[in-house]
C-alpha cells in the first residue's frame, strides 16, 4: 500500500501513528498517511526563524523562476512519493480515488495550479498592486514617487486545507514566492496535491526546509494555526467559526456565490442560461466560487425550470470517462446526510425541487458502489425561505425572486457575485457592498477566476505590512 510521510521541513518522517484514506468506489484502504502529533509540531516550530531567514536569502526574481520551473514538474514529471515515485497519471488516479473527482476534473484543477505557478510574476503583480518586488528584497524602495518599506508579518504561514477540490491549493502557492515558509495540514481525503506541489518546488531548486507537511487531527491543526504568525483555514461554518475573529487567520468558508440579474436584463434571461448553469455545475459544484443562488426580479420560476432541464442531463459516469461531469462523495454518509438536510429544507412550504420533474430522477443516486447527489435546482418563493441561501458540495442552487431595490443587502455574504445588469445604480450599490468579495459585471461565470484579482482576501497584505520609513541619502542602503 502507498504510504505518505510527514515532511518535517522537507525531510520525510514516518510515524507509527497512521491514518488510512479509502478508495471512493471499492471502499478499500488506498493509502496510509503518517500522522503528526502536537508535540512533534511544537518541536519543529522551534526552528521556524532559521527557516524563514534561509528563504529570505533568495531574491523575489529567483523565487518566481523557481515557481515557473516547478510548474512544469508539477504537470509532467515523475516525482518522489514517500519511498516511491508518482507519475502525472498516478497523481490523477490517486486524487480521483480518494476524493471521487473524475479524471478530467483532476486534470483541470492540475492545470489551474500549473498556471498559477507558471505565471507567478503576474499573480504577485495583482496581489501587490504592481509593487516593484525588489523592494521586498532590499526592505525599502520607491513606489509611485514615494519611499516605502515593507516587513514580513510572520516566519511561517500555516494552512489547514480541505479535501473538496485540488484547485484550492493554488491559493497558498504565492506565499513561497513571497519568502514565507509554509506549514501545511492536508485534507484527509486529498493529501496528494500539496505533497506533489512541494516536491515540484524542491525539484526546481527550492530549499526543502521551506515546506512542512503535517497530516494530523483537529488538535494538530489548531496547534499549527496557533503557532504560525499568519494562517489560512478552509472548511464549513462549524470548522472555521472558532477562527473567524482572529485577525491572524484568513478564513475560507462557504462562498454563497450568486448570479444576480437586473431589472434591465430580466426579460432576456434565456441568453444567460449557459452562464448560470456553468456557474452552478462546473467542477461538480465543489468550489466556493460555484454559484449557489440565482437572484432575479422576475421570471424566477421559468429560470429555475430551464436550469433544472439543462442540468438534468448530468448523470453519473465512470471516473475515467472524459464526459464525466459530476463526482460521487468519497464518504457516502455525507451524501445521505446532505440529501436529508435538503429534504428537511423543502418540507417548509414555499420551495420546490424542480430537478426531479425535469427528468433528473432521485437526487441521491447509487451507482457502481458510489453515492452521488445529482444537480438540484430549487425554486423559492421568498428570499426568507431557509432553502434560499444554502450551499452544498454538489451542483445545488436556489432561484429566488427579489426586487433589485433591496439588493445587495438582501443577498447576504457573497464570495462571488456575477451581476448581469447595465443599471448604474445597482452597479454602484454592488460596488459599495462590503459583503461581496469578488464582483463581475456582465455574463461572466462565477467560477471564472483571474489570478491577479484575488477573490477572497489578499495574501500579500496578509503576510506583509507597510511601515513608515525615511532615510537621509548617505544612510540609505543600496
Amino acid at each position: 500500500m502507498r504510504h505518505l510521510p510527514i515532511l518535517r521541513q522537507g525531510r520525510p518522517y514516518y510515524s507509527a501513528d497512521r491514518a488510512r484514506a479509502i478508495h471512493h468506489r471499492t471502499k478499500e484502504p488506498f493509502v496510509e498517511i503518517s500522522q503528526a502529533n502536537t508535540g512533534l509540531i511544537r518541536r519543529d516550530f522551534l526552528q521556524k526563524e532559521a527557516v524563514a531567514n534561509r528563504l529570505s536569502g533568495f531574491s523575489s526574481e529567483e523565487l518566481i523562476r523557481l515557481c515557473a520551473a516547478a510548474a512544469g514538474h508539477f504537470a509532467d514529471a515523475t516525482l518522489p512519493l514517500g519511498e516511491g515515485e508518482q507519475s502525472p497519471q498516478d497523481y490523477v488516479e490517486a486524487t480521483s480515488a480518494t476524493t471521487g473527482l473524475p479524471y478530467n476534473m483532476v486534470r483541470r484543477n492540475q492545470a489551474k495550479i500549473q498556471g498559477v505557478l507558471a505565471n507567478m510574476a503576474g499573480v504577485l503583480r495583482g496581489l501587490t498592486r504592481n509593487l516593484d518586488l525588489s523592494i521586498l528584497d532590499r526592505g525599502h524602495g520607491e513606489a509611485s514617487g514615494t519611499v516605502v518599506s515593507y516587513f514580513r508579518r510572520t516566519d511561517s504561514l500555516g494552512v489547514v486545507l480541505p479535501s473538496n477540490s485540488p484547485g484550492v491549493h493554488s491559493l497558498w502557492a504565492p506565499a513561497f514566492a513571497l519568502k514565507t515558509p509554509l506549514v501545511l495540514k492536508p485534507g484527509g481525503q486529498e493529501p496528494w496535491t500539496p505533497y506533489r506541489m512541494i516536491q515540484s518546488l524542491i525539484r526546481a531548486g527550492a530549499p526543502p526546509e521551506a515546506f512542512s507537511y503535517y497530516p494530523t487531527d483537529h488538535a494538530g491543526a489548531g496547534e499549527i494555526l496557533r503557532r504560525c504568525g499568519r494562517g489560512m483555514v478552509f472548511g464549513d461554518v462549524s470548522t472555521t467559526r472558532v477562527w473567524a475573529r482572529d485577525p491572524r487567520i484568513e478564513v475560507h468558508g462557504p462562498g454563497w456565490s450568486k448570479v444576480v440579474i437586473g431589472d434591465d436584463m430580466a426579460d432576456r434571461w434565456p441568453e444567460f442560461i449557459d452562464v448560470m448553469a456553468a456557474s452552478i455545475a462546473e467542477n461538480s459544484g465543489r468550489s466556493c466560487v460555484n454559484a449557489s443562488g440565482v437572484w432575479t426580479p422576475r421570471h424566477g420560476r421559468a429560470i429555475a425550470e430551464a436550469l433544472a432541464a439543462k442540468l438534468a442531463a448530468i448523470q453519473p459516469r465512470a471516473a475515467s470517462d472524459p464526459e464525466a461531469a459530476i463526482a460521487p462523495f468519497a464518504d457516502p454518509t455525507v451524501a445521505h446526510r446532505m440529501n436529508q438536510m435538503i429534504d428537511g429544507l423543502l418540507a417548509e412550504p414555499g420551495a420546490i425541487d424542480l430537478s426531479g420533474a425535469a427528468g433528473r430522477g432521485p437526487r441521491l443516486a447509487e451507482q457502481d458502489g458510489c453515492s452521488y447527489l445529482l444537480p438540484t435546482i430549487v425554486w423559492c418563493d421568498s428570499p426568507s425561505h431557509p432553502a434560499a441561501n444554502k450551499e452544498f458540495l454538489f451542483p445545488y442552487a436556489s432561484v429566488v425572486e427579489a426586487p433589485t431595490s433591496a439588493m445587495p443587502g438582501i443577498l447576504g455574504p457573497t464570495l462571488v457575485c456575477t451581476a448581469i445588469t447595465e443599471d448604474r445604480g445597482l452597479q454602484q450599490r454592488l460596488l459599495a457592498a462590503p459583503h461581496i468579495g469578488r464582483l463581475n459585471f456582465g455574463p461572466i461565470k462565477t467560477i471564472q477566476i483571474v489570478w491577479d484579482q484575488p477573490h477572497e482576501g489578499n495574501l500579500f497584505e496578509h503576510l506583509y505590512a507597510r511601515r513608515a520609513f525615511q532615510a537621509l541619502p548617505e544612510f540609505a542602503t543600496a
